[in-house]
């Protein structure tokens, strides 16, 4: 994208009432943000939604003044700029309706050939919450995927925190432009995440992070992954209205369970029992849902010299080692085993090592 484009995107950004779909609209019919502005009034009448008020909008001069402020900002702090038609902009964004036209993104972000889930849920973490999060990192690092969060406190940055100990790429989805951070405390960690991931915001460096700003923020963070998992939440809150926003972007929701005294337990109870989320209990529910294929994981599981298996992997163990290969349901029945509980077993007995999966869900022992 060269800086004349660029200048005429932002400019688009800046006439009032023009949004993102409206936006799409424009450029799906003309071609470019600059076509736009040089088209007649009766052209622009031609497109659905376009009335007098945003016609008259569309001719005020007044946004290329505030454009180019921004894209001095842009250069000069070397702001990485992904436009929603680029090979570098988020597939899965792609095909959210009201995806931003302009993502501006810092760090080392790297969404190629990638697996991307994202982590929401309440700032005030349990350490039950705390617990299951750096778990579920730890069982997902061989998988190798992108950790998409909000930066706030809480189950956010817990799960930043967590992917960057397990050395996983992660992203944090600022309701602010990038030349600040938000909340201020935070900012101790953006060295180490901008080195493997980094920030995304669809904000200009003038936005302060406003409440209405988060709301759009978890548009970003529900539509950029195949997931969204919600580790913790009250009845009500932000990480459920990513969890909605994910539901209608046909994206797979999970939500942690827990007891139903627990206050930041409602929320994810309440999303399972009206079928709005898969229960999550494990990285291997997880795995099973996606149907992601851990023969072809980034990071391969070498086998242990000395492998400590629990009570019930022994018991699979033994059964696969005599048997040879078996489906998955008939091990769950042989081995008397809940086929929920299977399915995580199988995961942890393969990223020990001792075990591989085989196409149709046949496994067998190593």
């Amino acid at each position: 994208m060269t800086d004349t484009e660029l200048h005429f995107l932002l400019s688009l950004q800046k006439v009032e009432g023009i949004g993102d779909i409206m936006a799409k609209k424009l450029l799906n019919q003309f071609g470019s943000a600059e076509d736009i502005f040089k088209a007649k009034s009766s052209q622009l009448a031609t497109v659905d939604g376009i009335g007098s008020v945003l016609l008259n909008n569309l001719k005020n001069k007044s946004v290329f003044g505030q454009a180019e402020i921004e894209l001095k900002y842009i250069l000069n702090n070397t702001i990485n700029v992904s436009f929603f038609k680029d090979d570098d902009y988020p597939e899965k964004l792609k095909h959210c309706i009201d995806g931003p036209i302009l993502l501006f993104t810092a760090g080392n972000i790297n969404l190629k050939q990638k697996r991307i889930i994202s982590i929401v849920g309440t700032r005030q973490v349990t350490a039950y919450g705390v617990d299951f999060c750096k778990k579920l990192m730890s069982d997902l690092a061989p998988l190798d995927p992108i950790i998409v969060s909000g930066f706030a406190y809480g189950v956010d940055i817990v799960a930043h925190q967590a992917a960057m100990e397990n050395n996983l790429q992660t992203i944090g989805v600022l309701a602010h432009g990038l030349n600040q951070i938000y909340p201020k405390n935070h900012k101790k960690y953006m060295s180490k995440m901008e080195k493997n991931g980094g920030f995304m915001t669809e904000f200009w460096s003038n936005s302060n992070p406003e409440r209405e700003n988060f709301v759009r923020r978890n548009r970003i963070v529900a539509g950029i992954s195949e997931a969204t998992i919600v580790i913790e939440s009250a009845d009500k809150g932000g990480s459920l209205i990513t969890a909605n926003l994910a539901n209608d972007y046909n994206r797979d929701v999970f939500a942690v369970p827990g007891r139903t005294s627990d206050k930041y337990s409602q929320g994810c109870n309440n999303l399972i029992k009206t079928q709005r989320a898969h229960l999550l209990n494990s990285a291997a529910d997880l795995v099973y849902i996606l149907n992601w294929d851990i023969g072809k994981k980034e990071k391969p599981v070498q086998k242990q010299l000395f492998v400590n298996l629990e009570p019930q992997e022994q018991i699979v163990f033994d059964f696969l080692q005599k048997n040879g290969k078996e489906h998955m349901d008939i091990i769950a029945l042989e081995c008397n085993l809940p086929v929920f509980k299977i399915s995580s077993l199988l995961l942890n007995m393969e990223l020990k090592g001792v075990m591989r999966p085989l196409p149709g869900k046949l496994f067998e022992a190593i």
